[in-house]
């Protein structure tokens, strides 16, 4: 077990990726703190997990009352953590650049980019040195797809705060790295592929996802979580500041 009696800290934790990664980490012998602004799906995902070593706190990322409410419970709980998986985030609303509400644009911003800062700089103080904090970004911070600005620009900007707090945070041995999925098989997926086409089969939908990536397919939620086991193990220990892409070749 590559986790055994690790602390490992999960935002967004009542969606699709913060559910695959708890339940890896799990696996591998963690304890896991779950962090969701939806109290009622957070129960939810912890009564899943139905674990003695899961527990859950609501908490809105983009709030710095409760970013620092839930950074000290897990220190008061737990001693420490060990990995932080800064994951929380939202797709927000999709419109060329001309008409995309501004408020949709600050919304994604804030919990987007400000969730992650403010999990940085709370989280970080009780994080064991020699620990890994791995951000989730997306393919989308690596390019440009059109009428997705707020959401390519969060993702875009998570990639900054990496790289400065892998700087600040190295002389404590703690990597920083973002993950970046590419079409994940999910709702969230879904909800997006829908809005640009509406009508077409769920089915259809996900298969021309996958086609535009070499390997033939979409990711699976699992996969994305064994990427981020892999940067919270000891296995990644010289690798920080850099952008794992798992995307299965849509980027080549």
């Amino acid at each position: 077990m590559k986790l055994k009696d690790k602390v490992t800290l999960v935002t967004g934790g009542a969606g699709f990726l913060g559910l695959a990664a708890a339940k890896r980490f799990l696996a591998e012998g963690a304890k896991v703190l779950m962090v969701d602004v939806n109290k009622h799906e957070l129960e939810r995902t912890v009564a899943v997990l139905n674990s003695d070593r899961v527990d859950g706190f609501t908490a809105d990322v983009a709030s710095e009352r409760d970013v620092k409410a839930y950074a000290a419970h897990a220190a008061e709980r737990y001693g420490k953590v060990d990995v932080f998986f800064n994951n929380a985030g939202i797709e927000g609303p999709n419109a060329p650049i001309t008409e995309f509400p501004a408020d949709g644009f600050d919304k994604v911003m804030q919990v987007n980019v400000r969730g992650v800062f403010l999990g940085m700089k709370y989280v970080a103080p009780h994080m064991q040195d020699g620990g890994s904090i791995i951000i989730s970004s997306s393919i989308a911070g690596l390019m440009g797809s059109g009428s997705f600005v707020a959401y390519t620009t969060s993702k875009h900007a998570v990639i900054g705060i990496m790289r400065d707090t892998a700087i600040d945070l190295a002389p404590r041995g703690i990597r920083v790295n973002t993950i970046h999925p590419g079409f994940v098989n999910s709702e969230m997926l879904l909800r997006i592929a829908r809005r640009l086409q509406p009508g077409v089969e769920d089915a259809e939908l996900l298969r021309q996802l996958g086609a535009q990536a070499k390997l033939g397919r979409c990711v699976t939620p699992e996969e994305i979580a064994d990427a981020v086991a892999f940067l919270a193990s000891p296995e990644s220990r010289m690798i920080t500041g850099q952008t794992l892409v798992v995307d299965g070749g849509v980027l080549l």
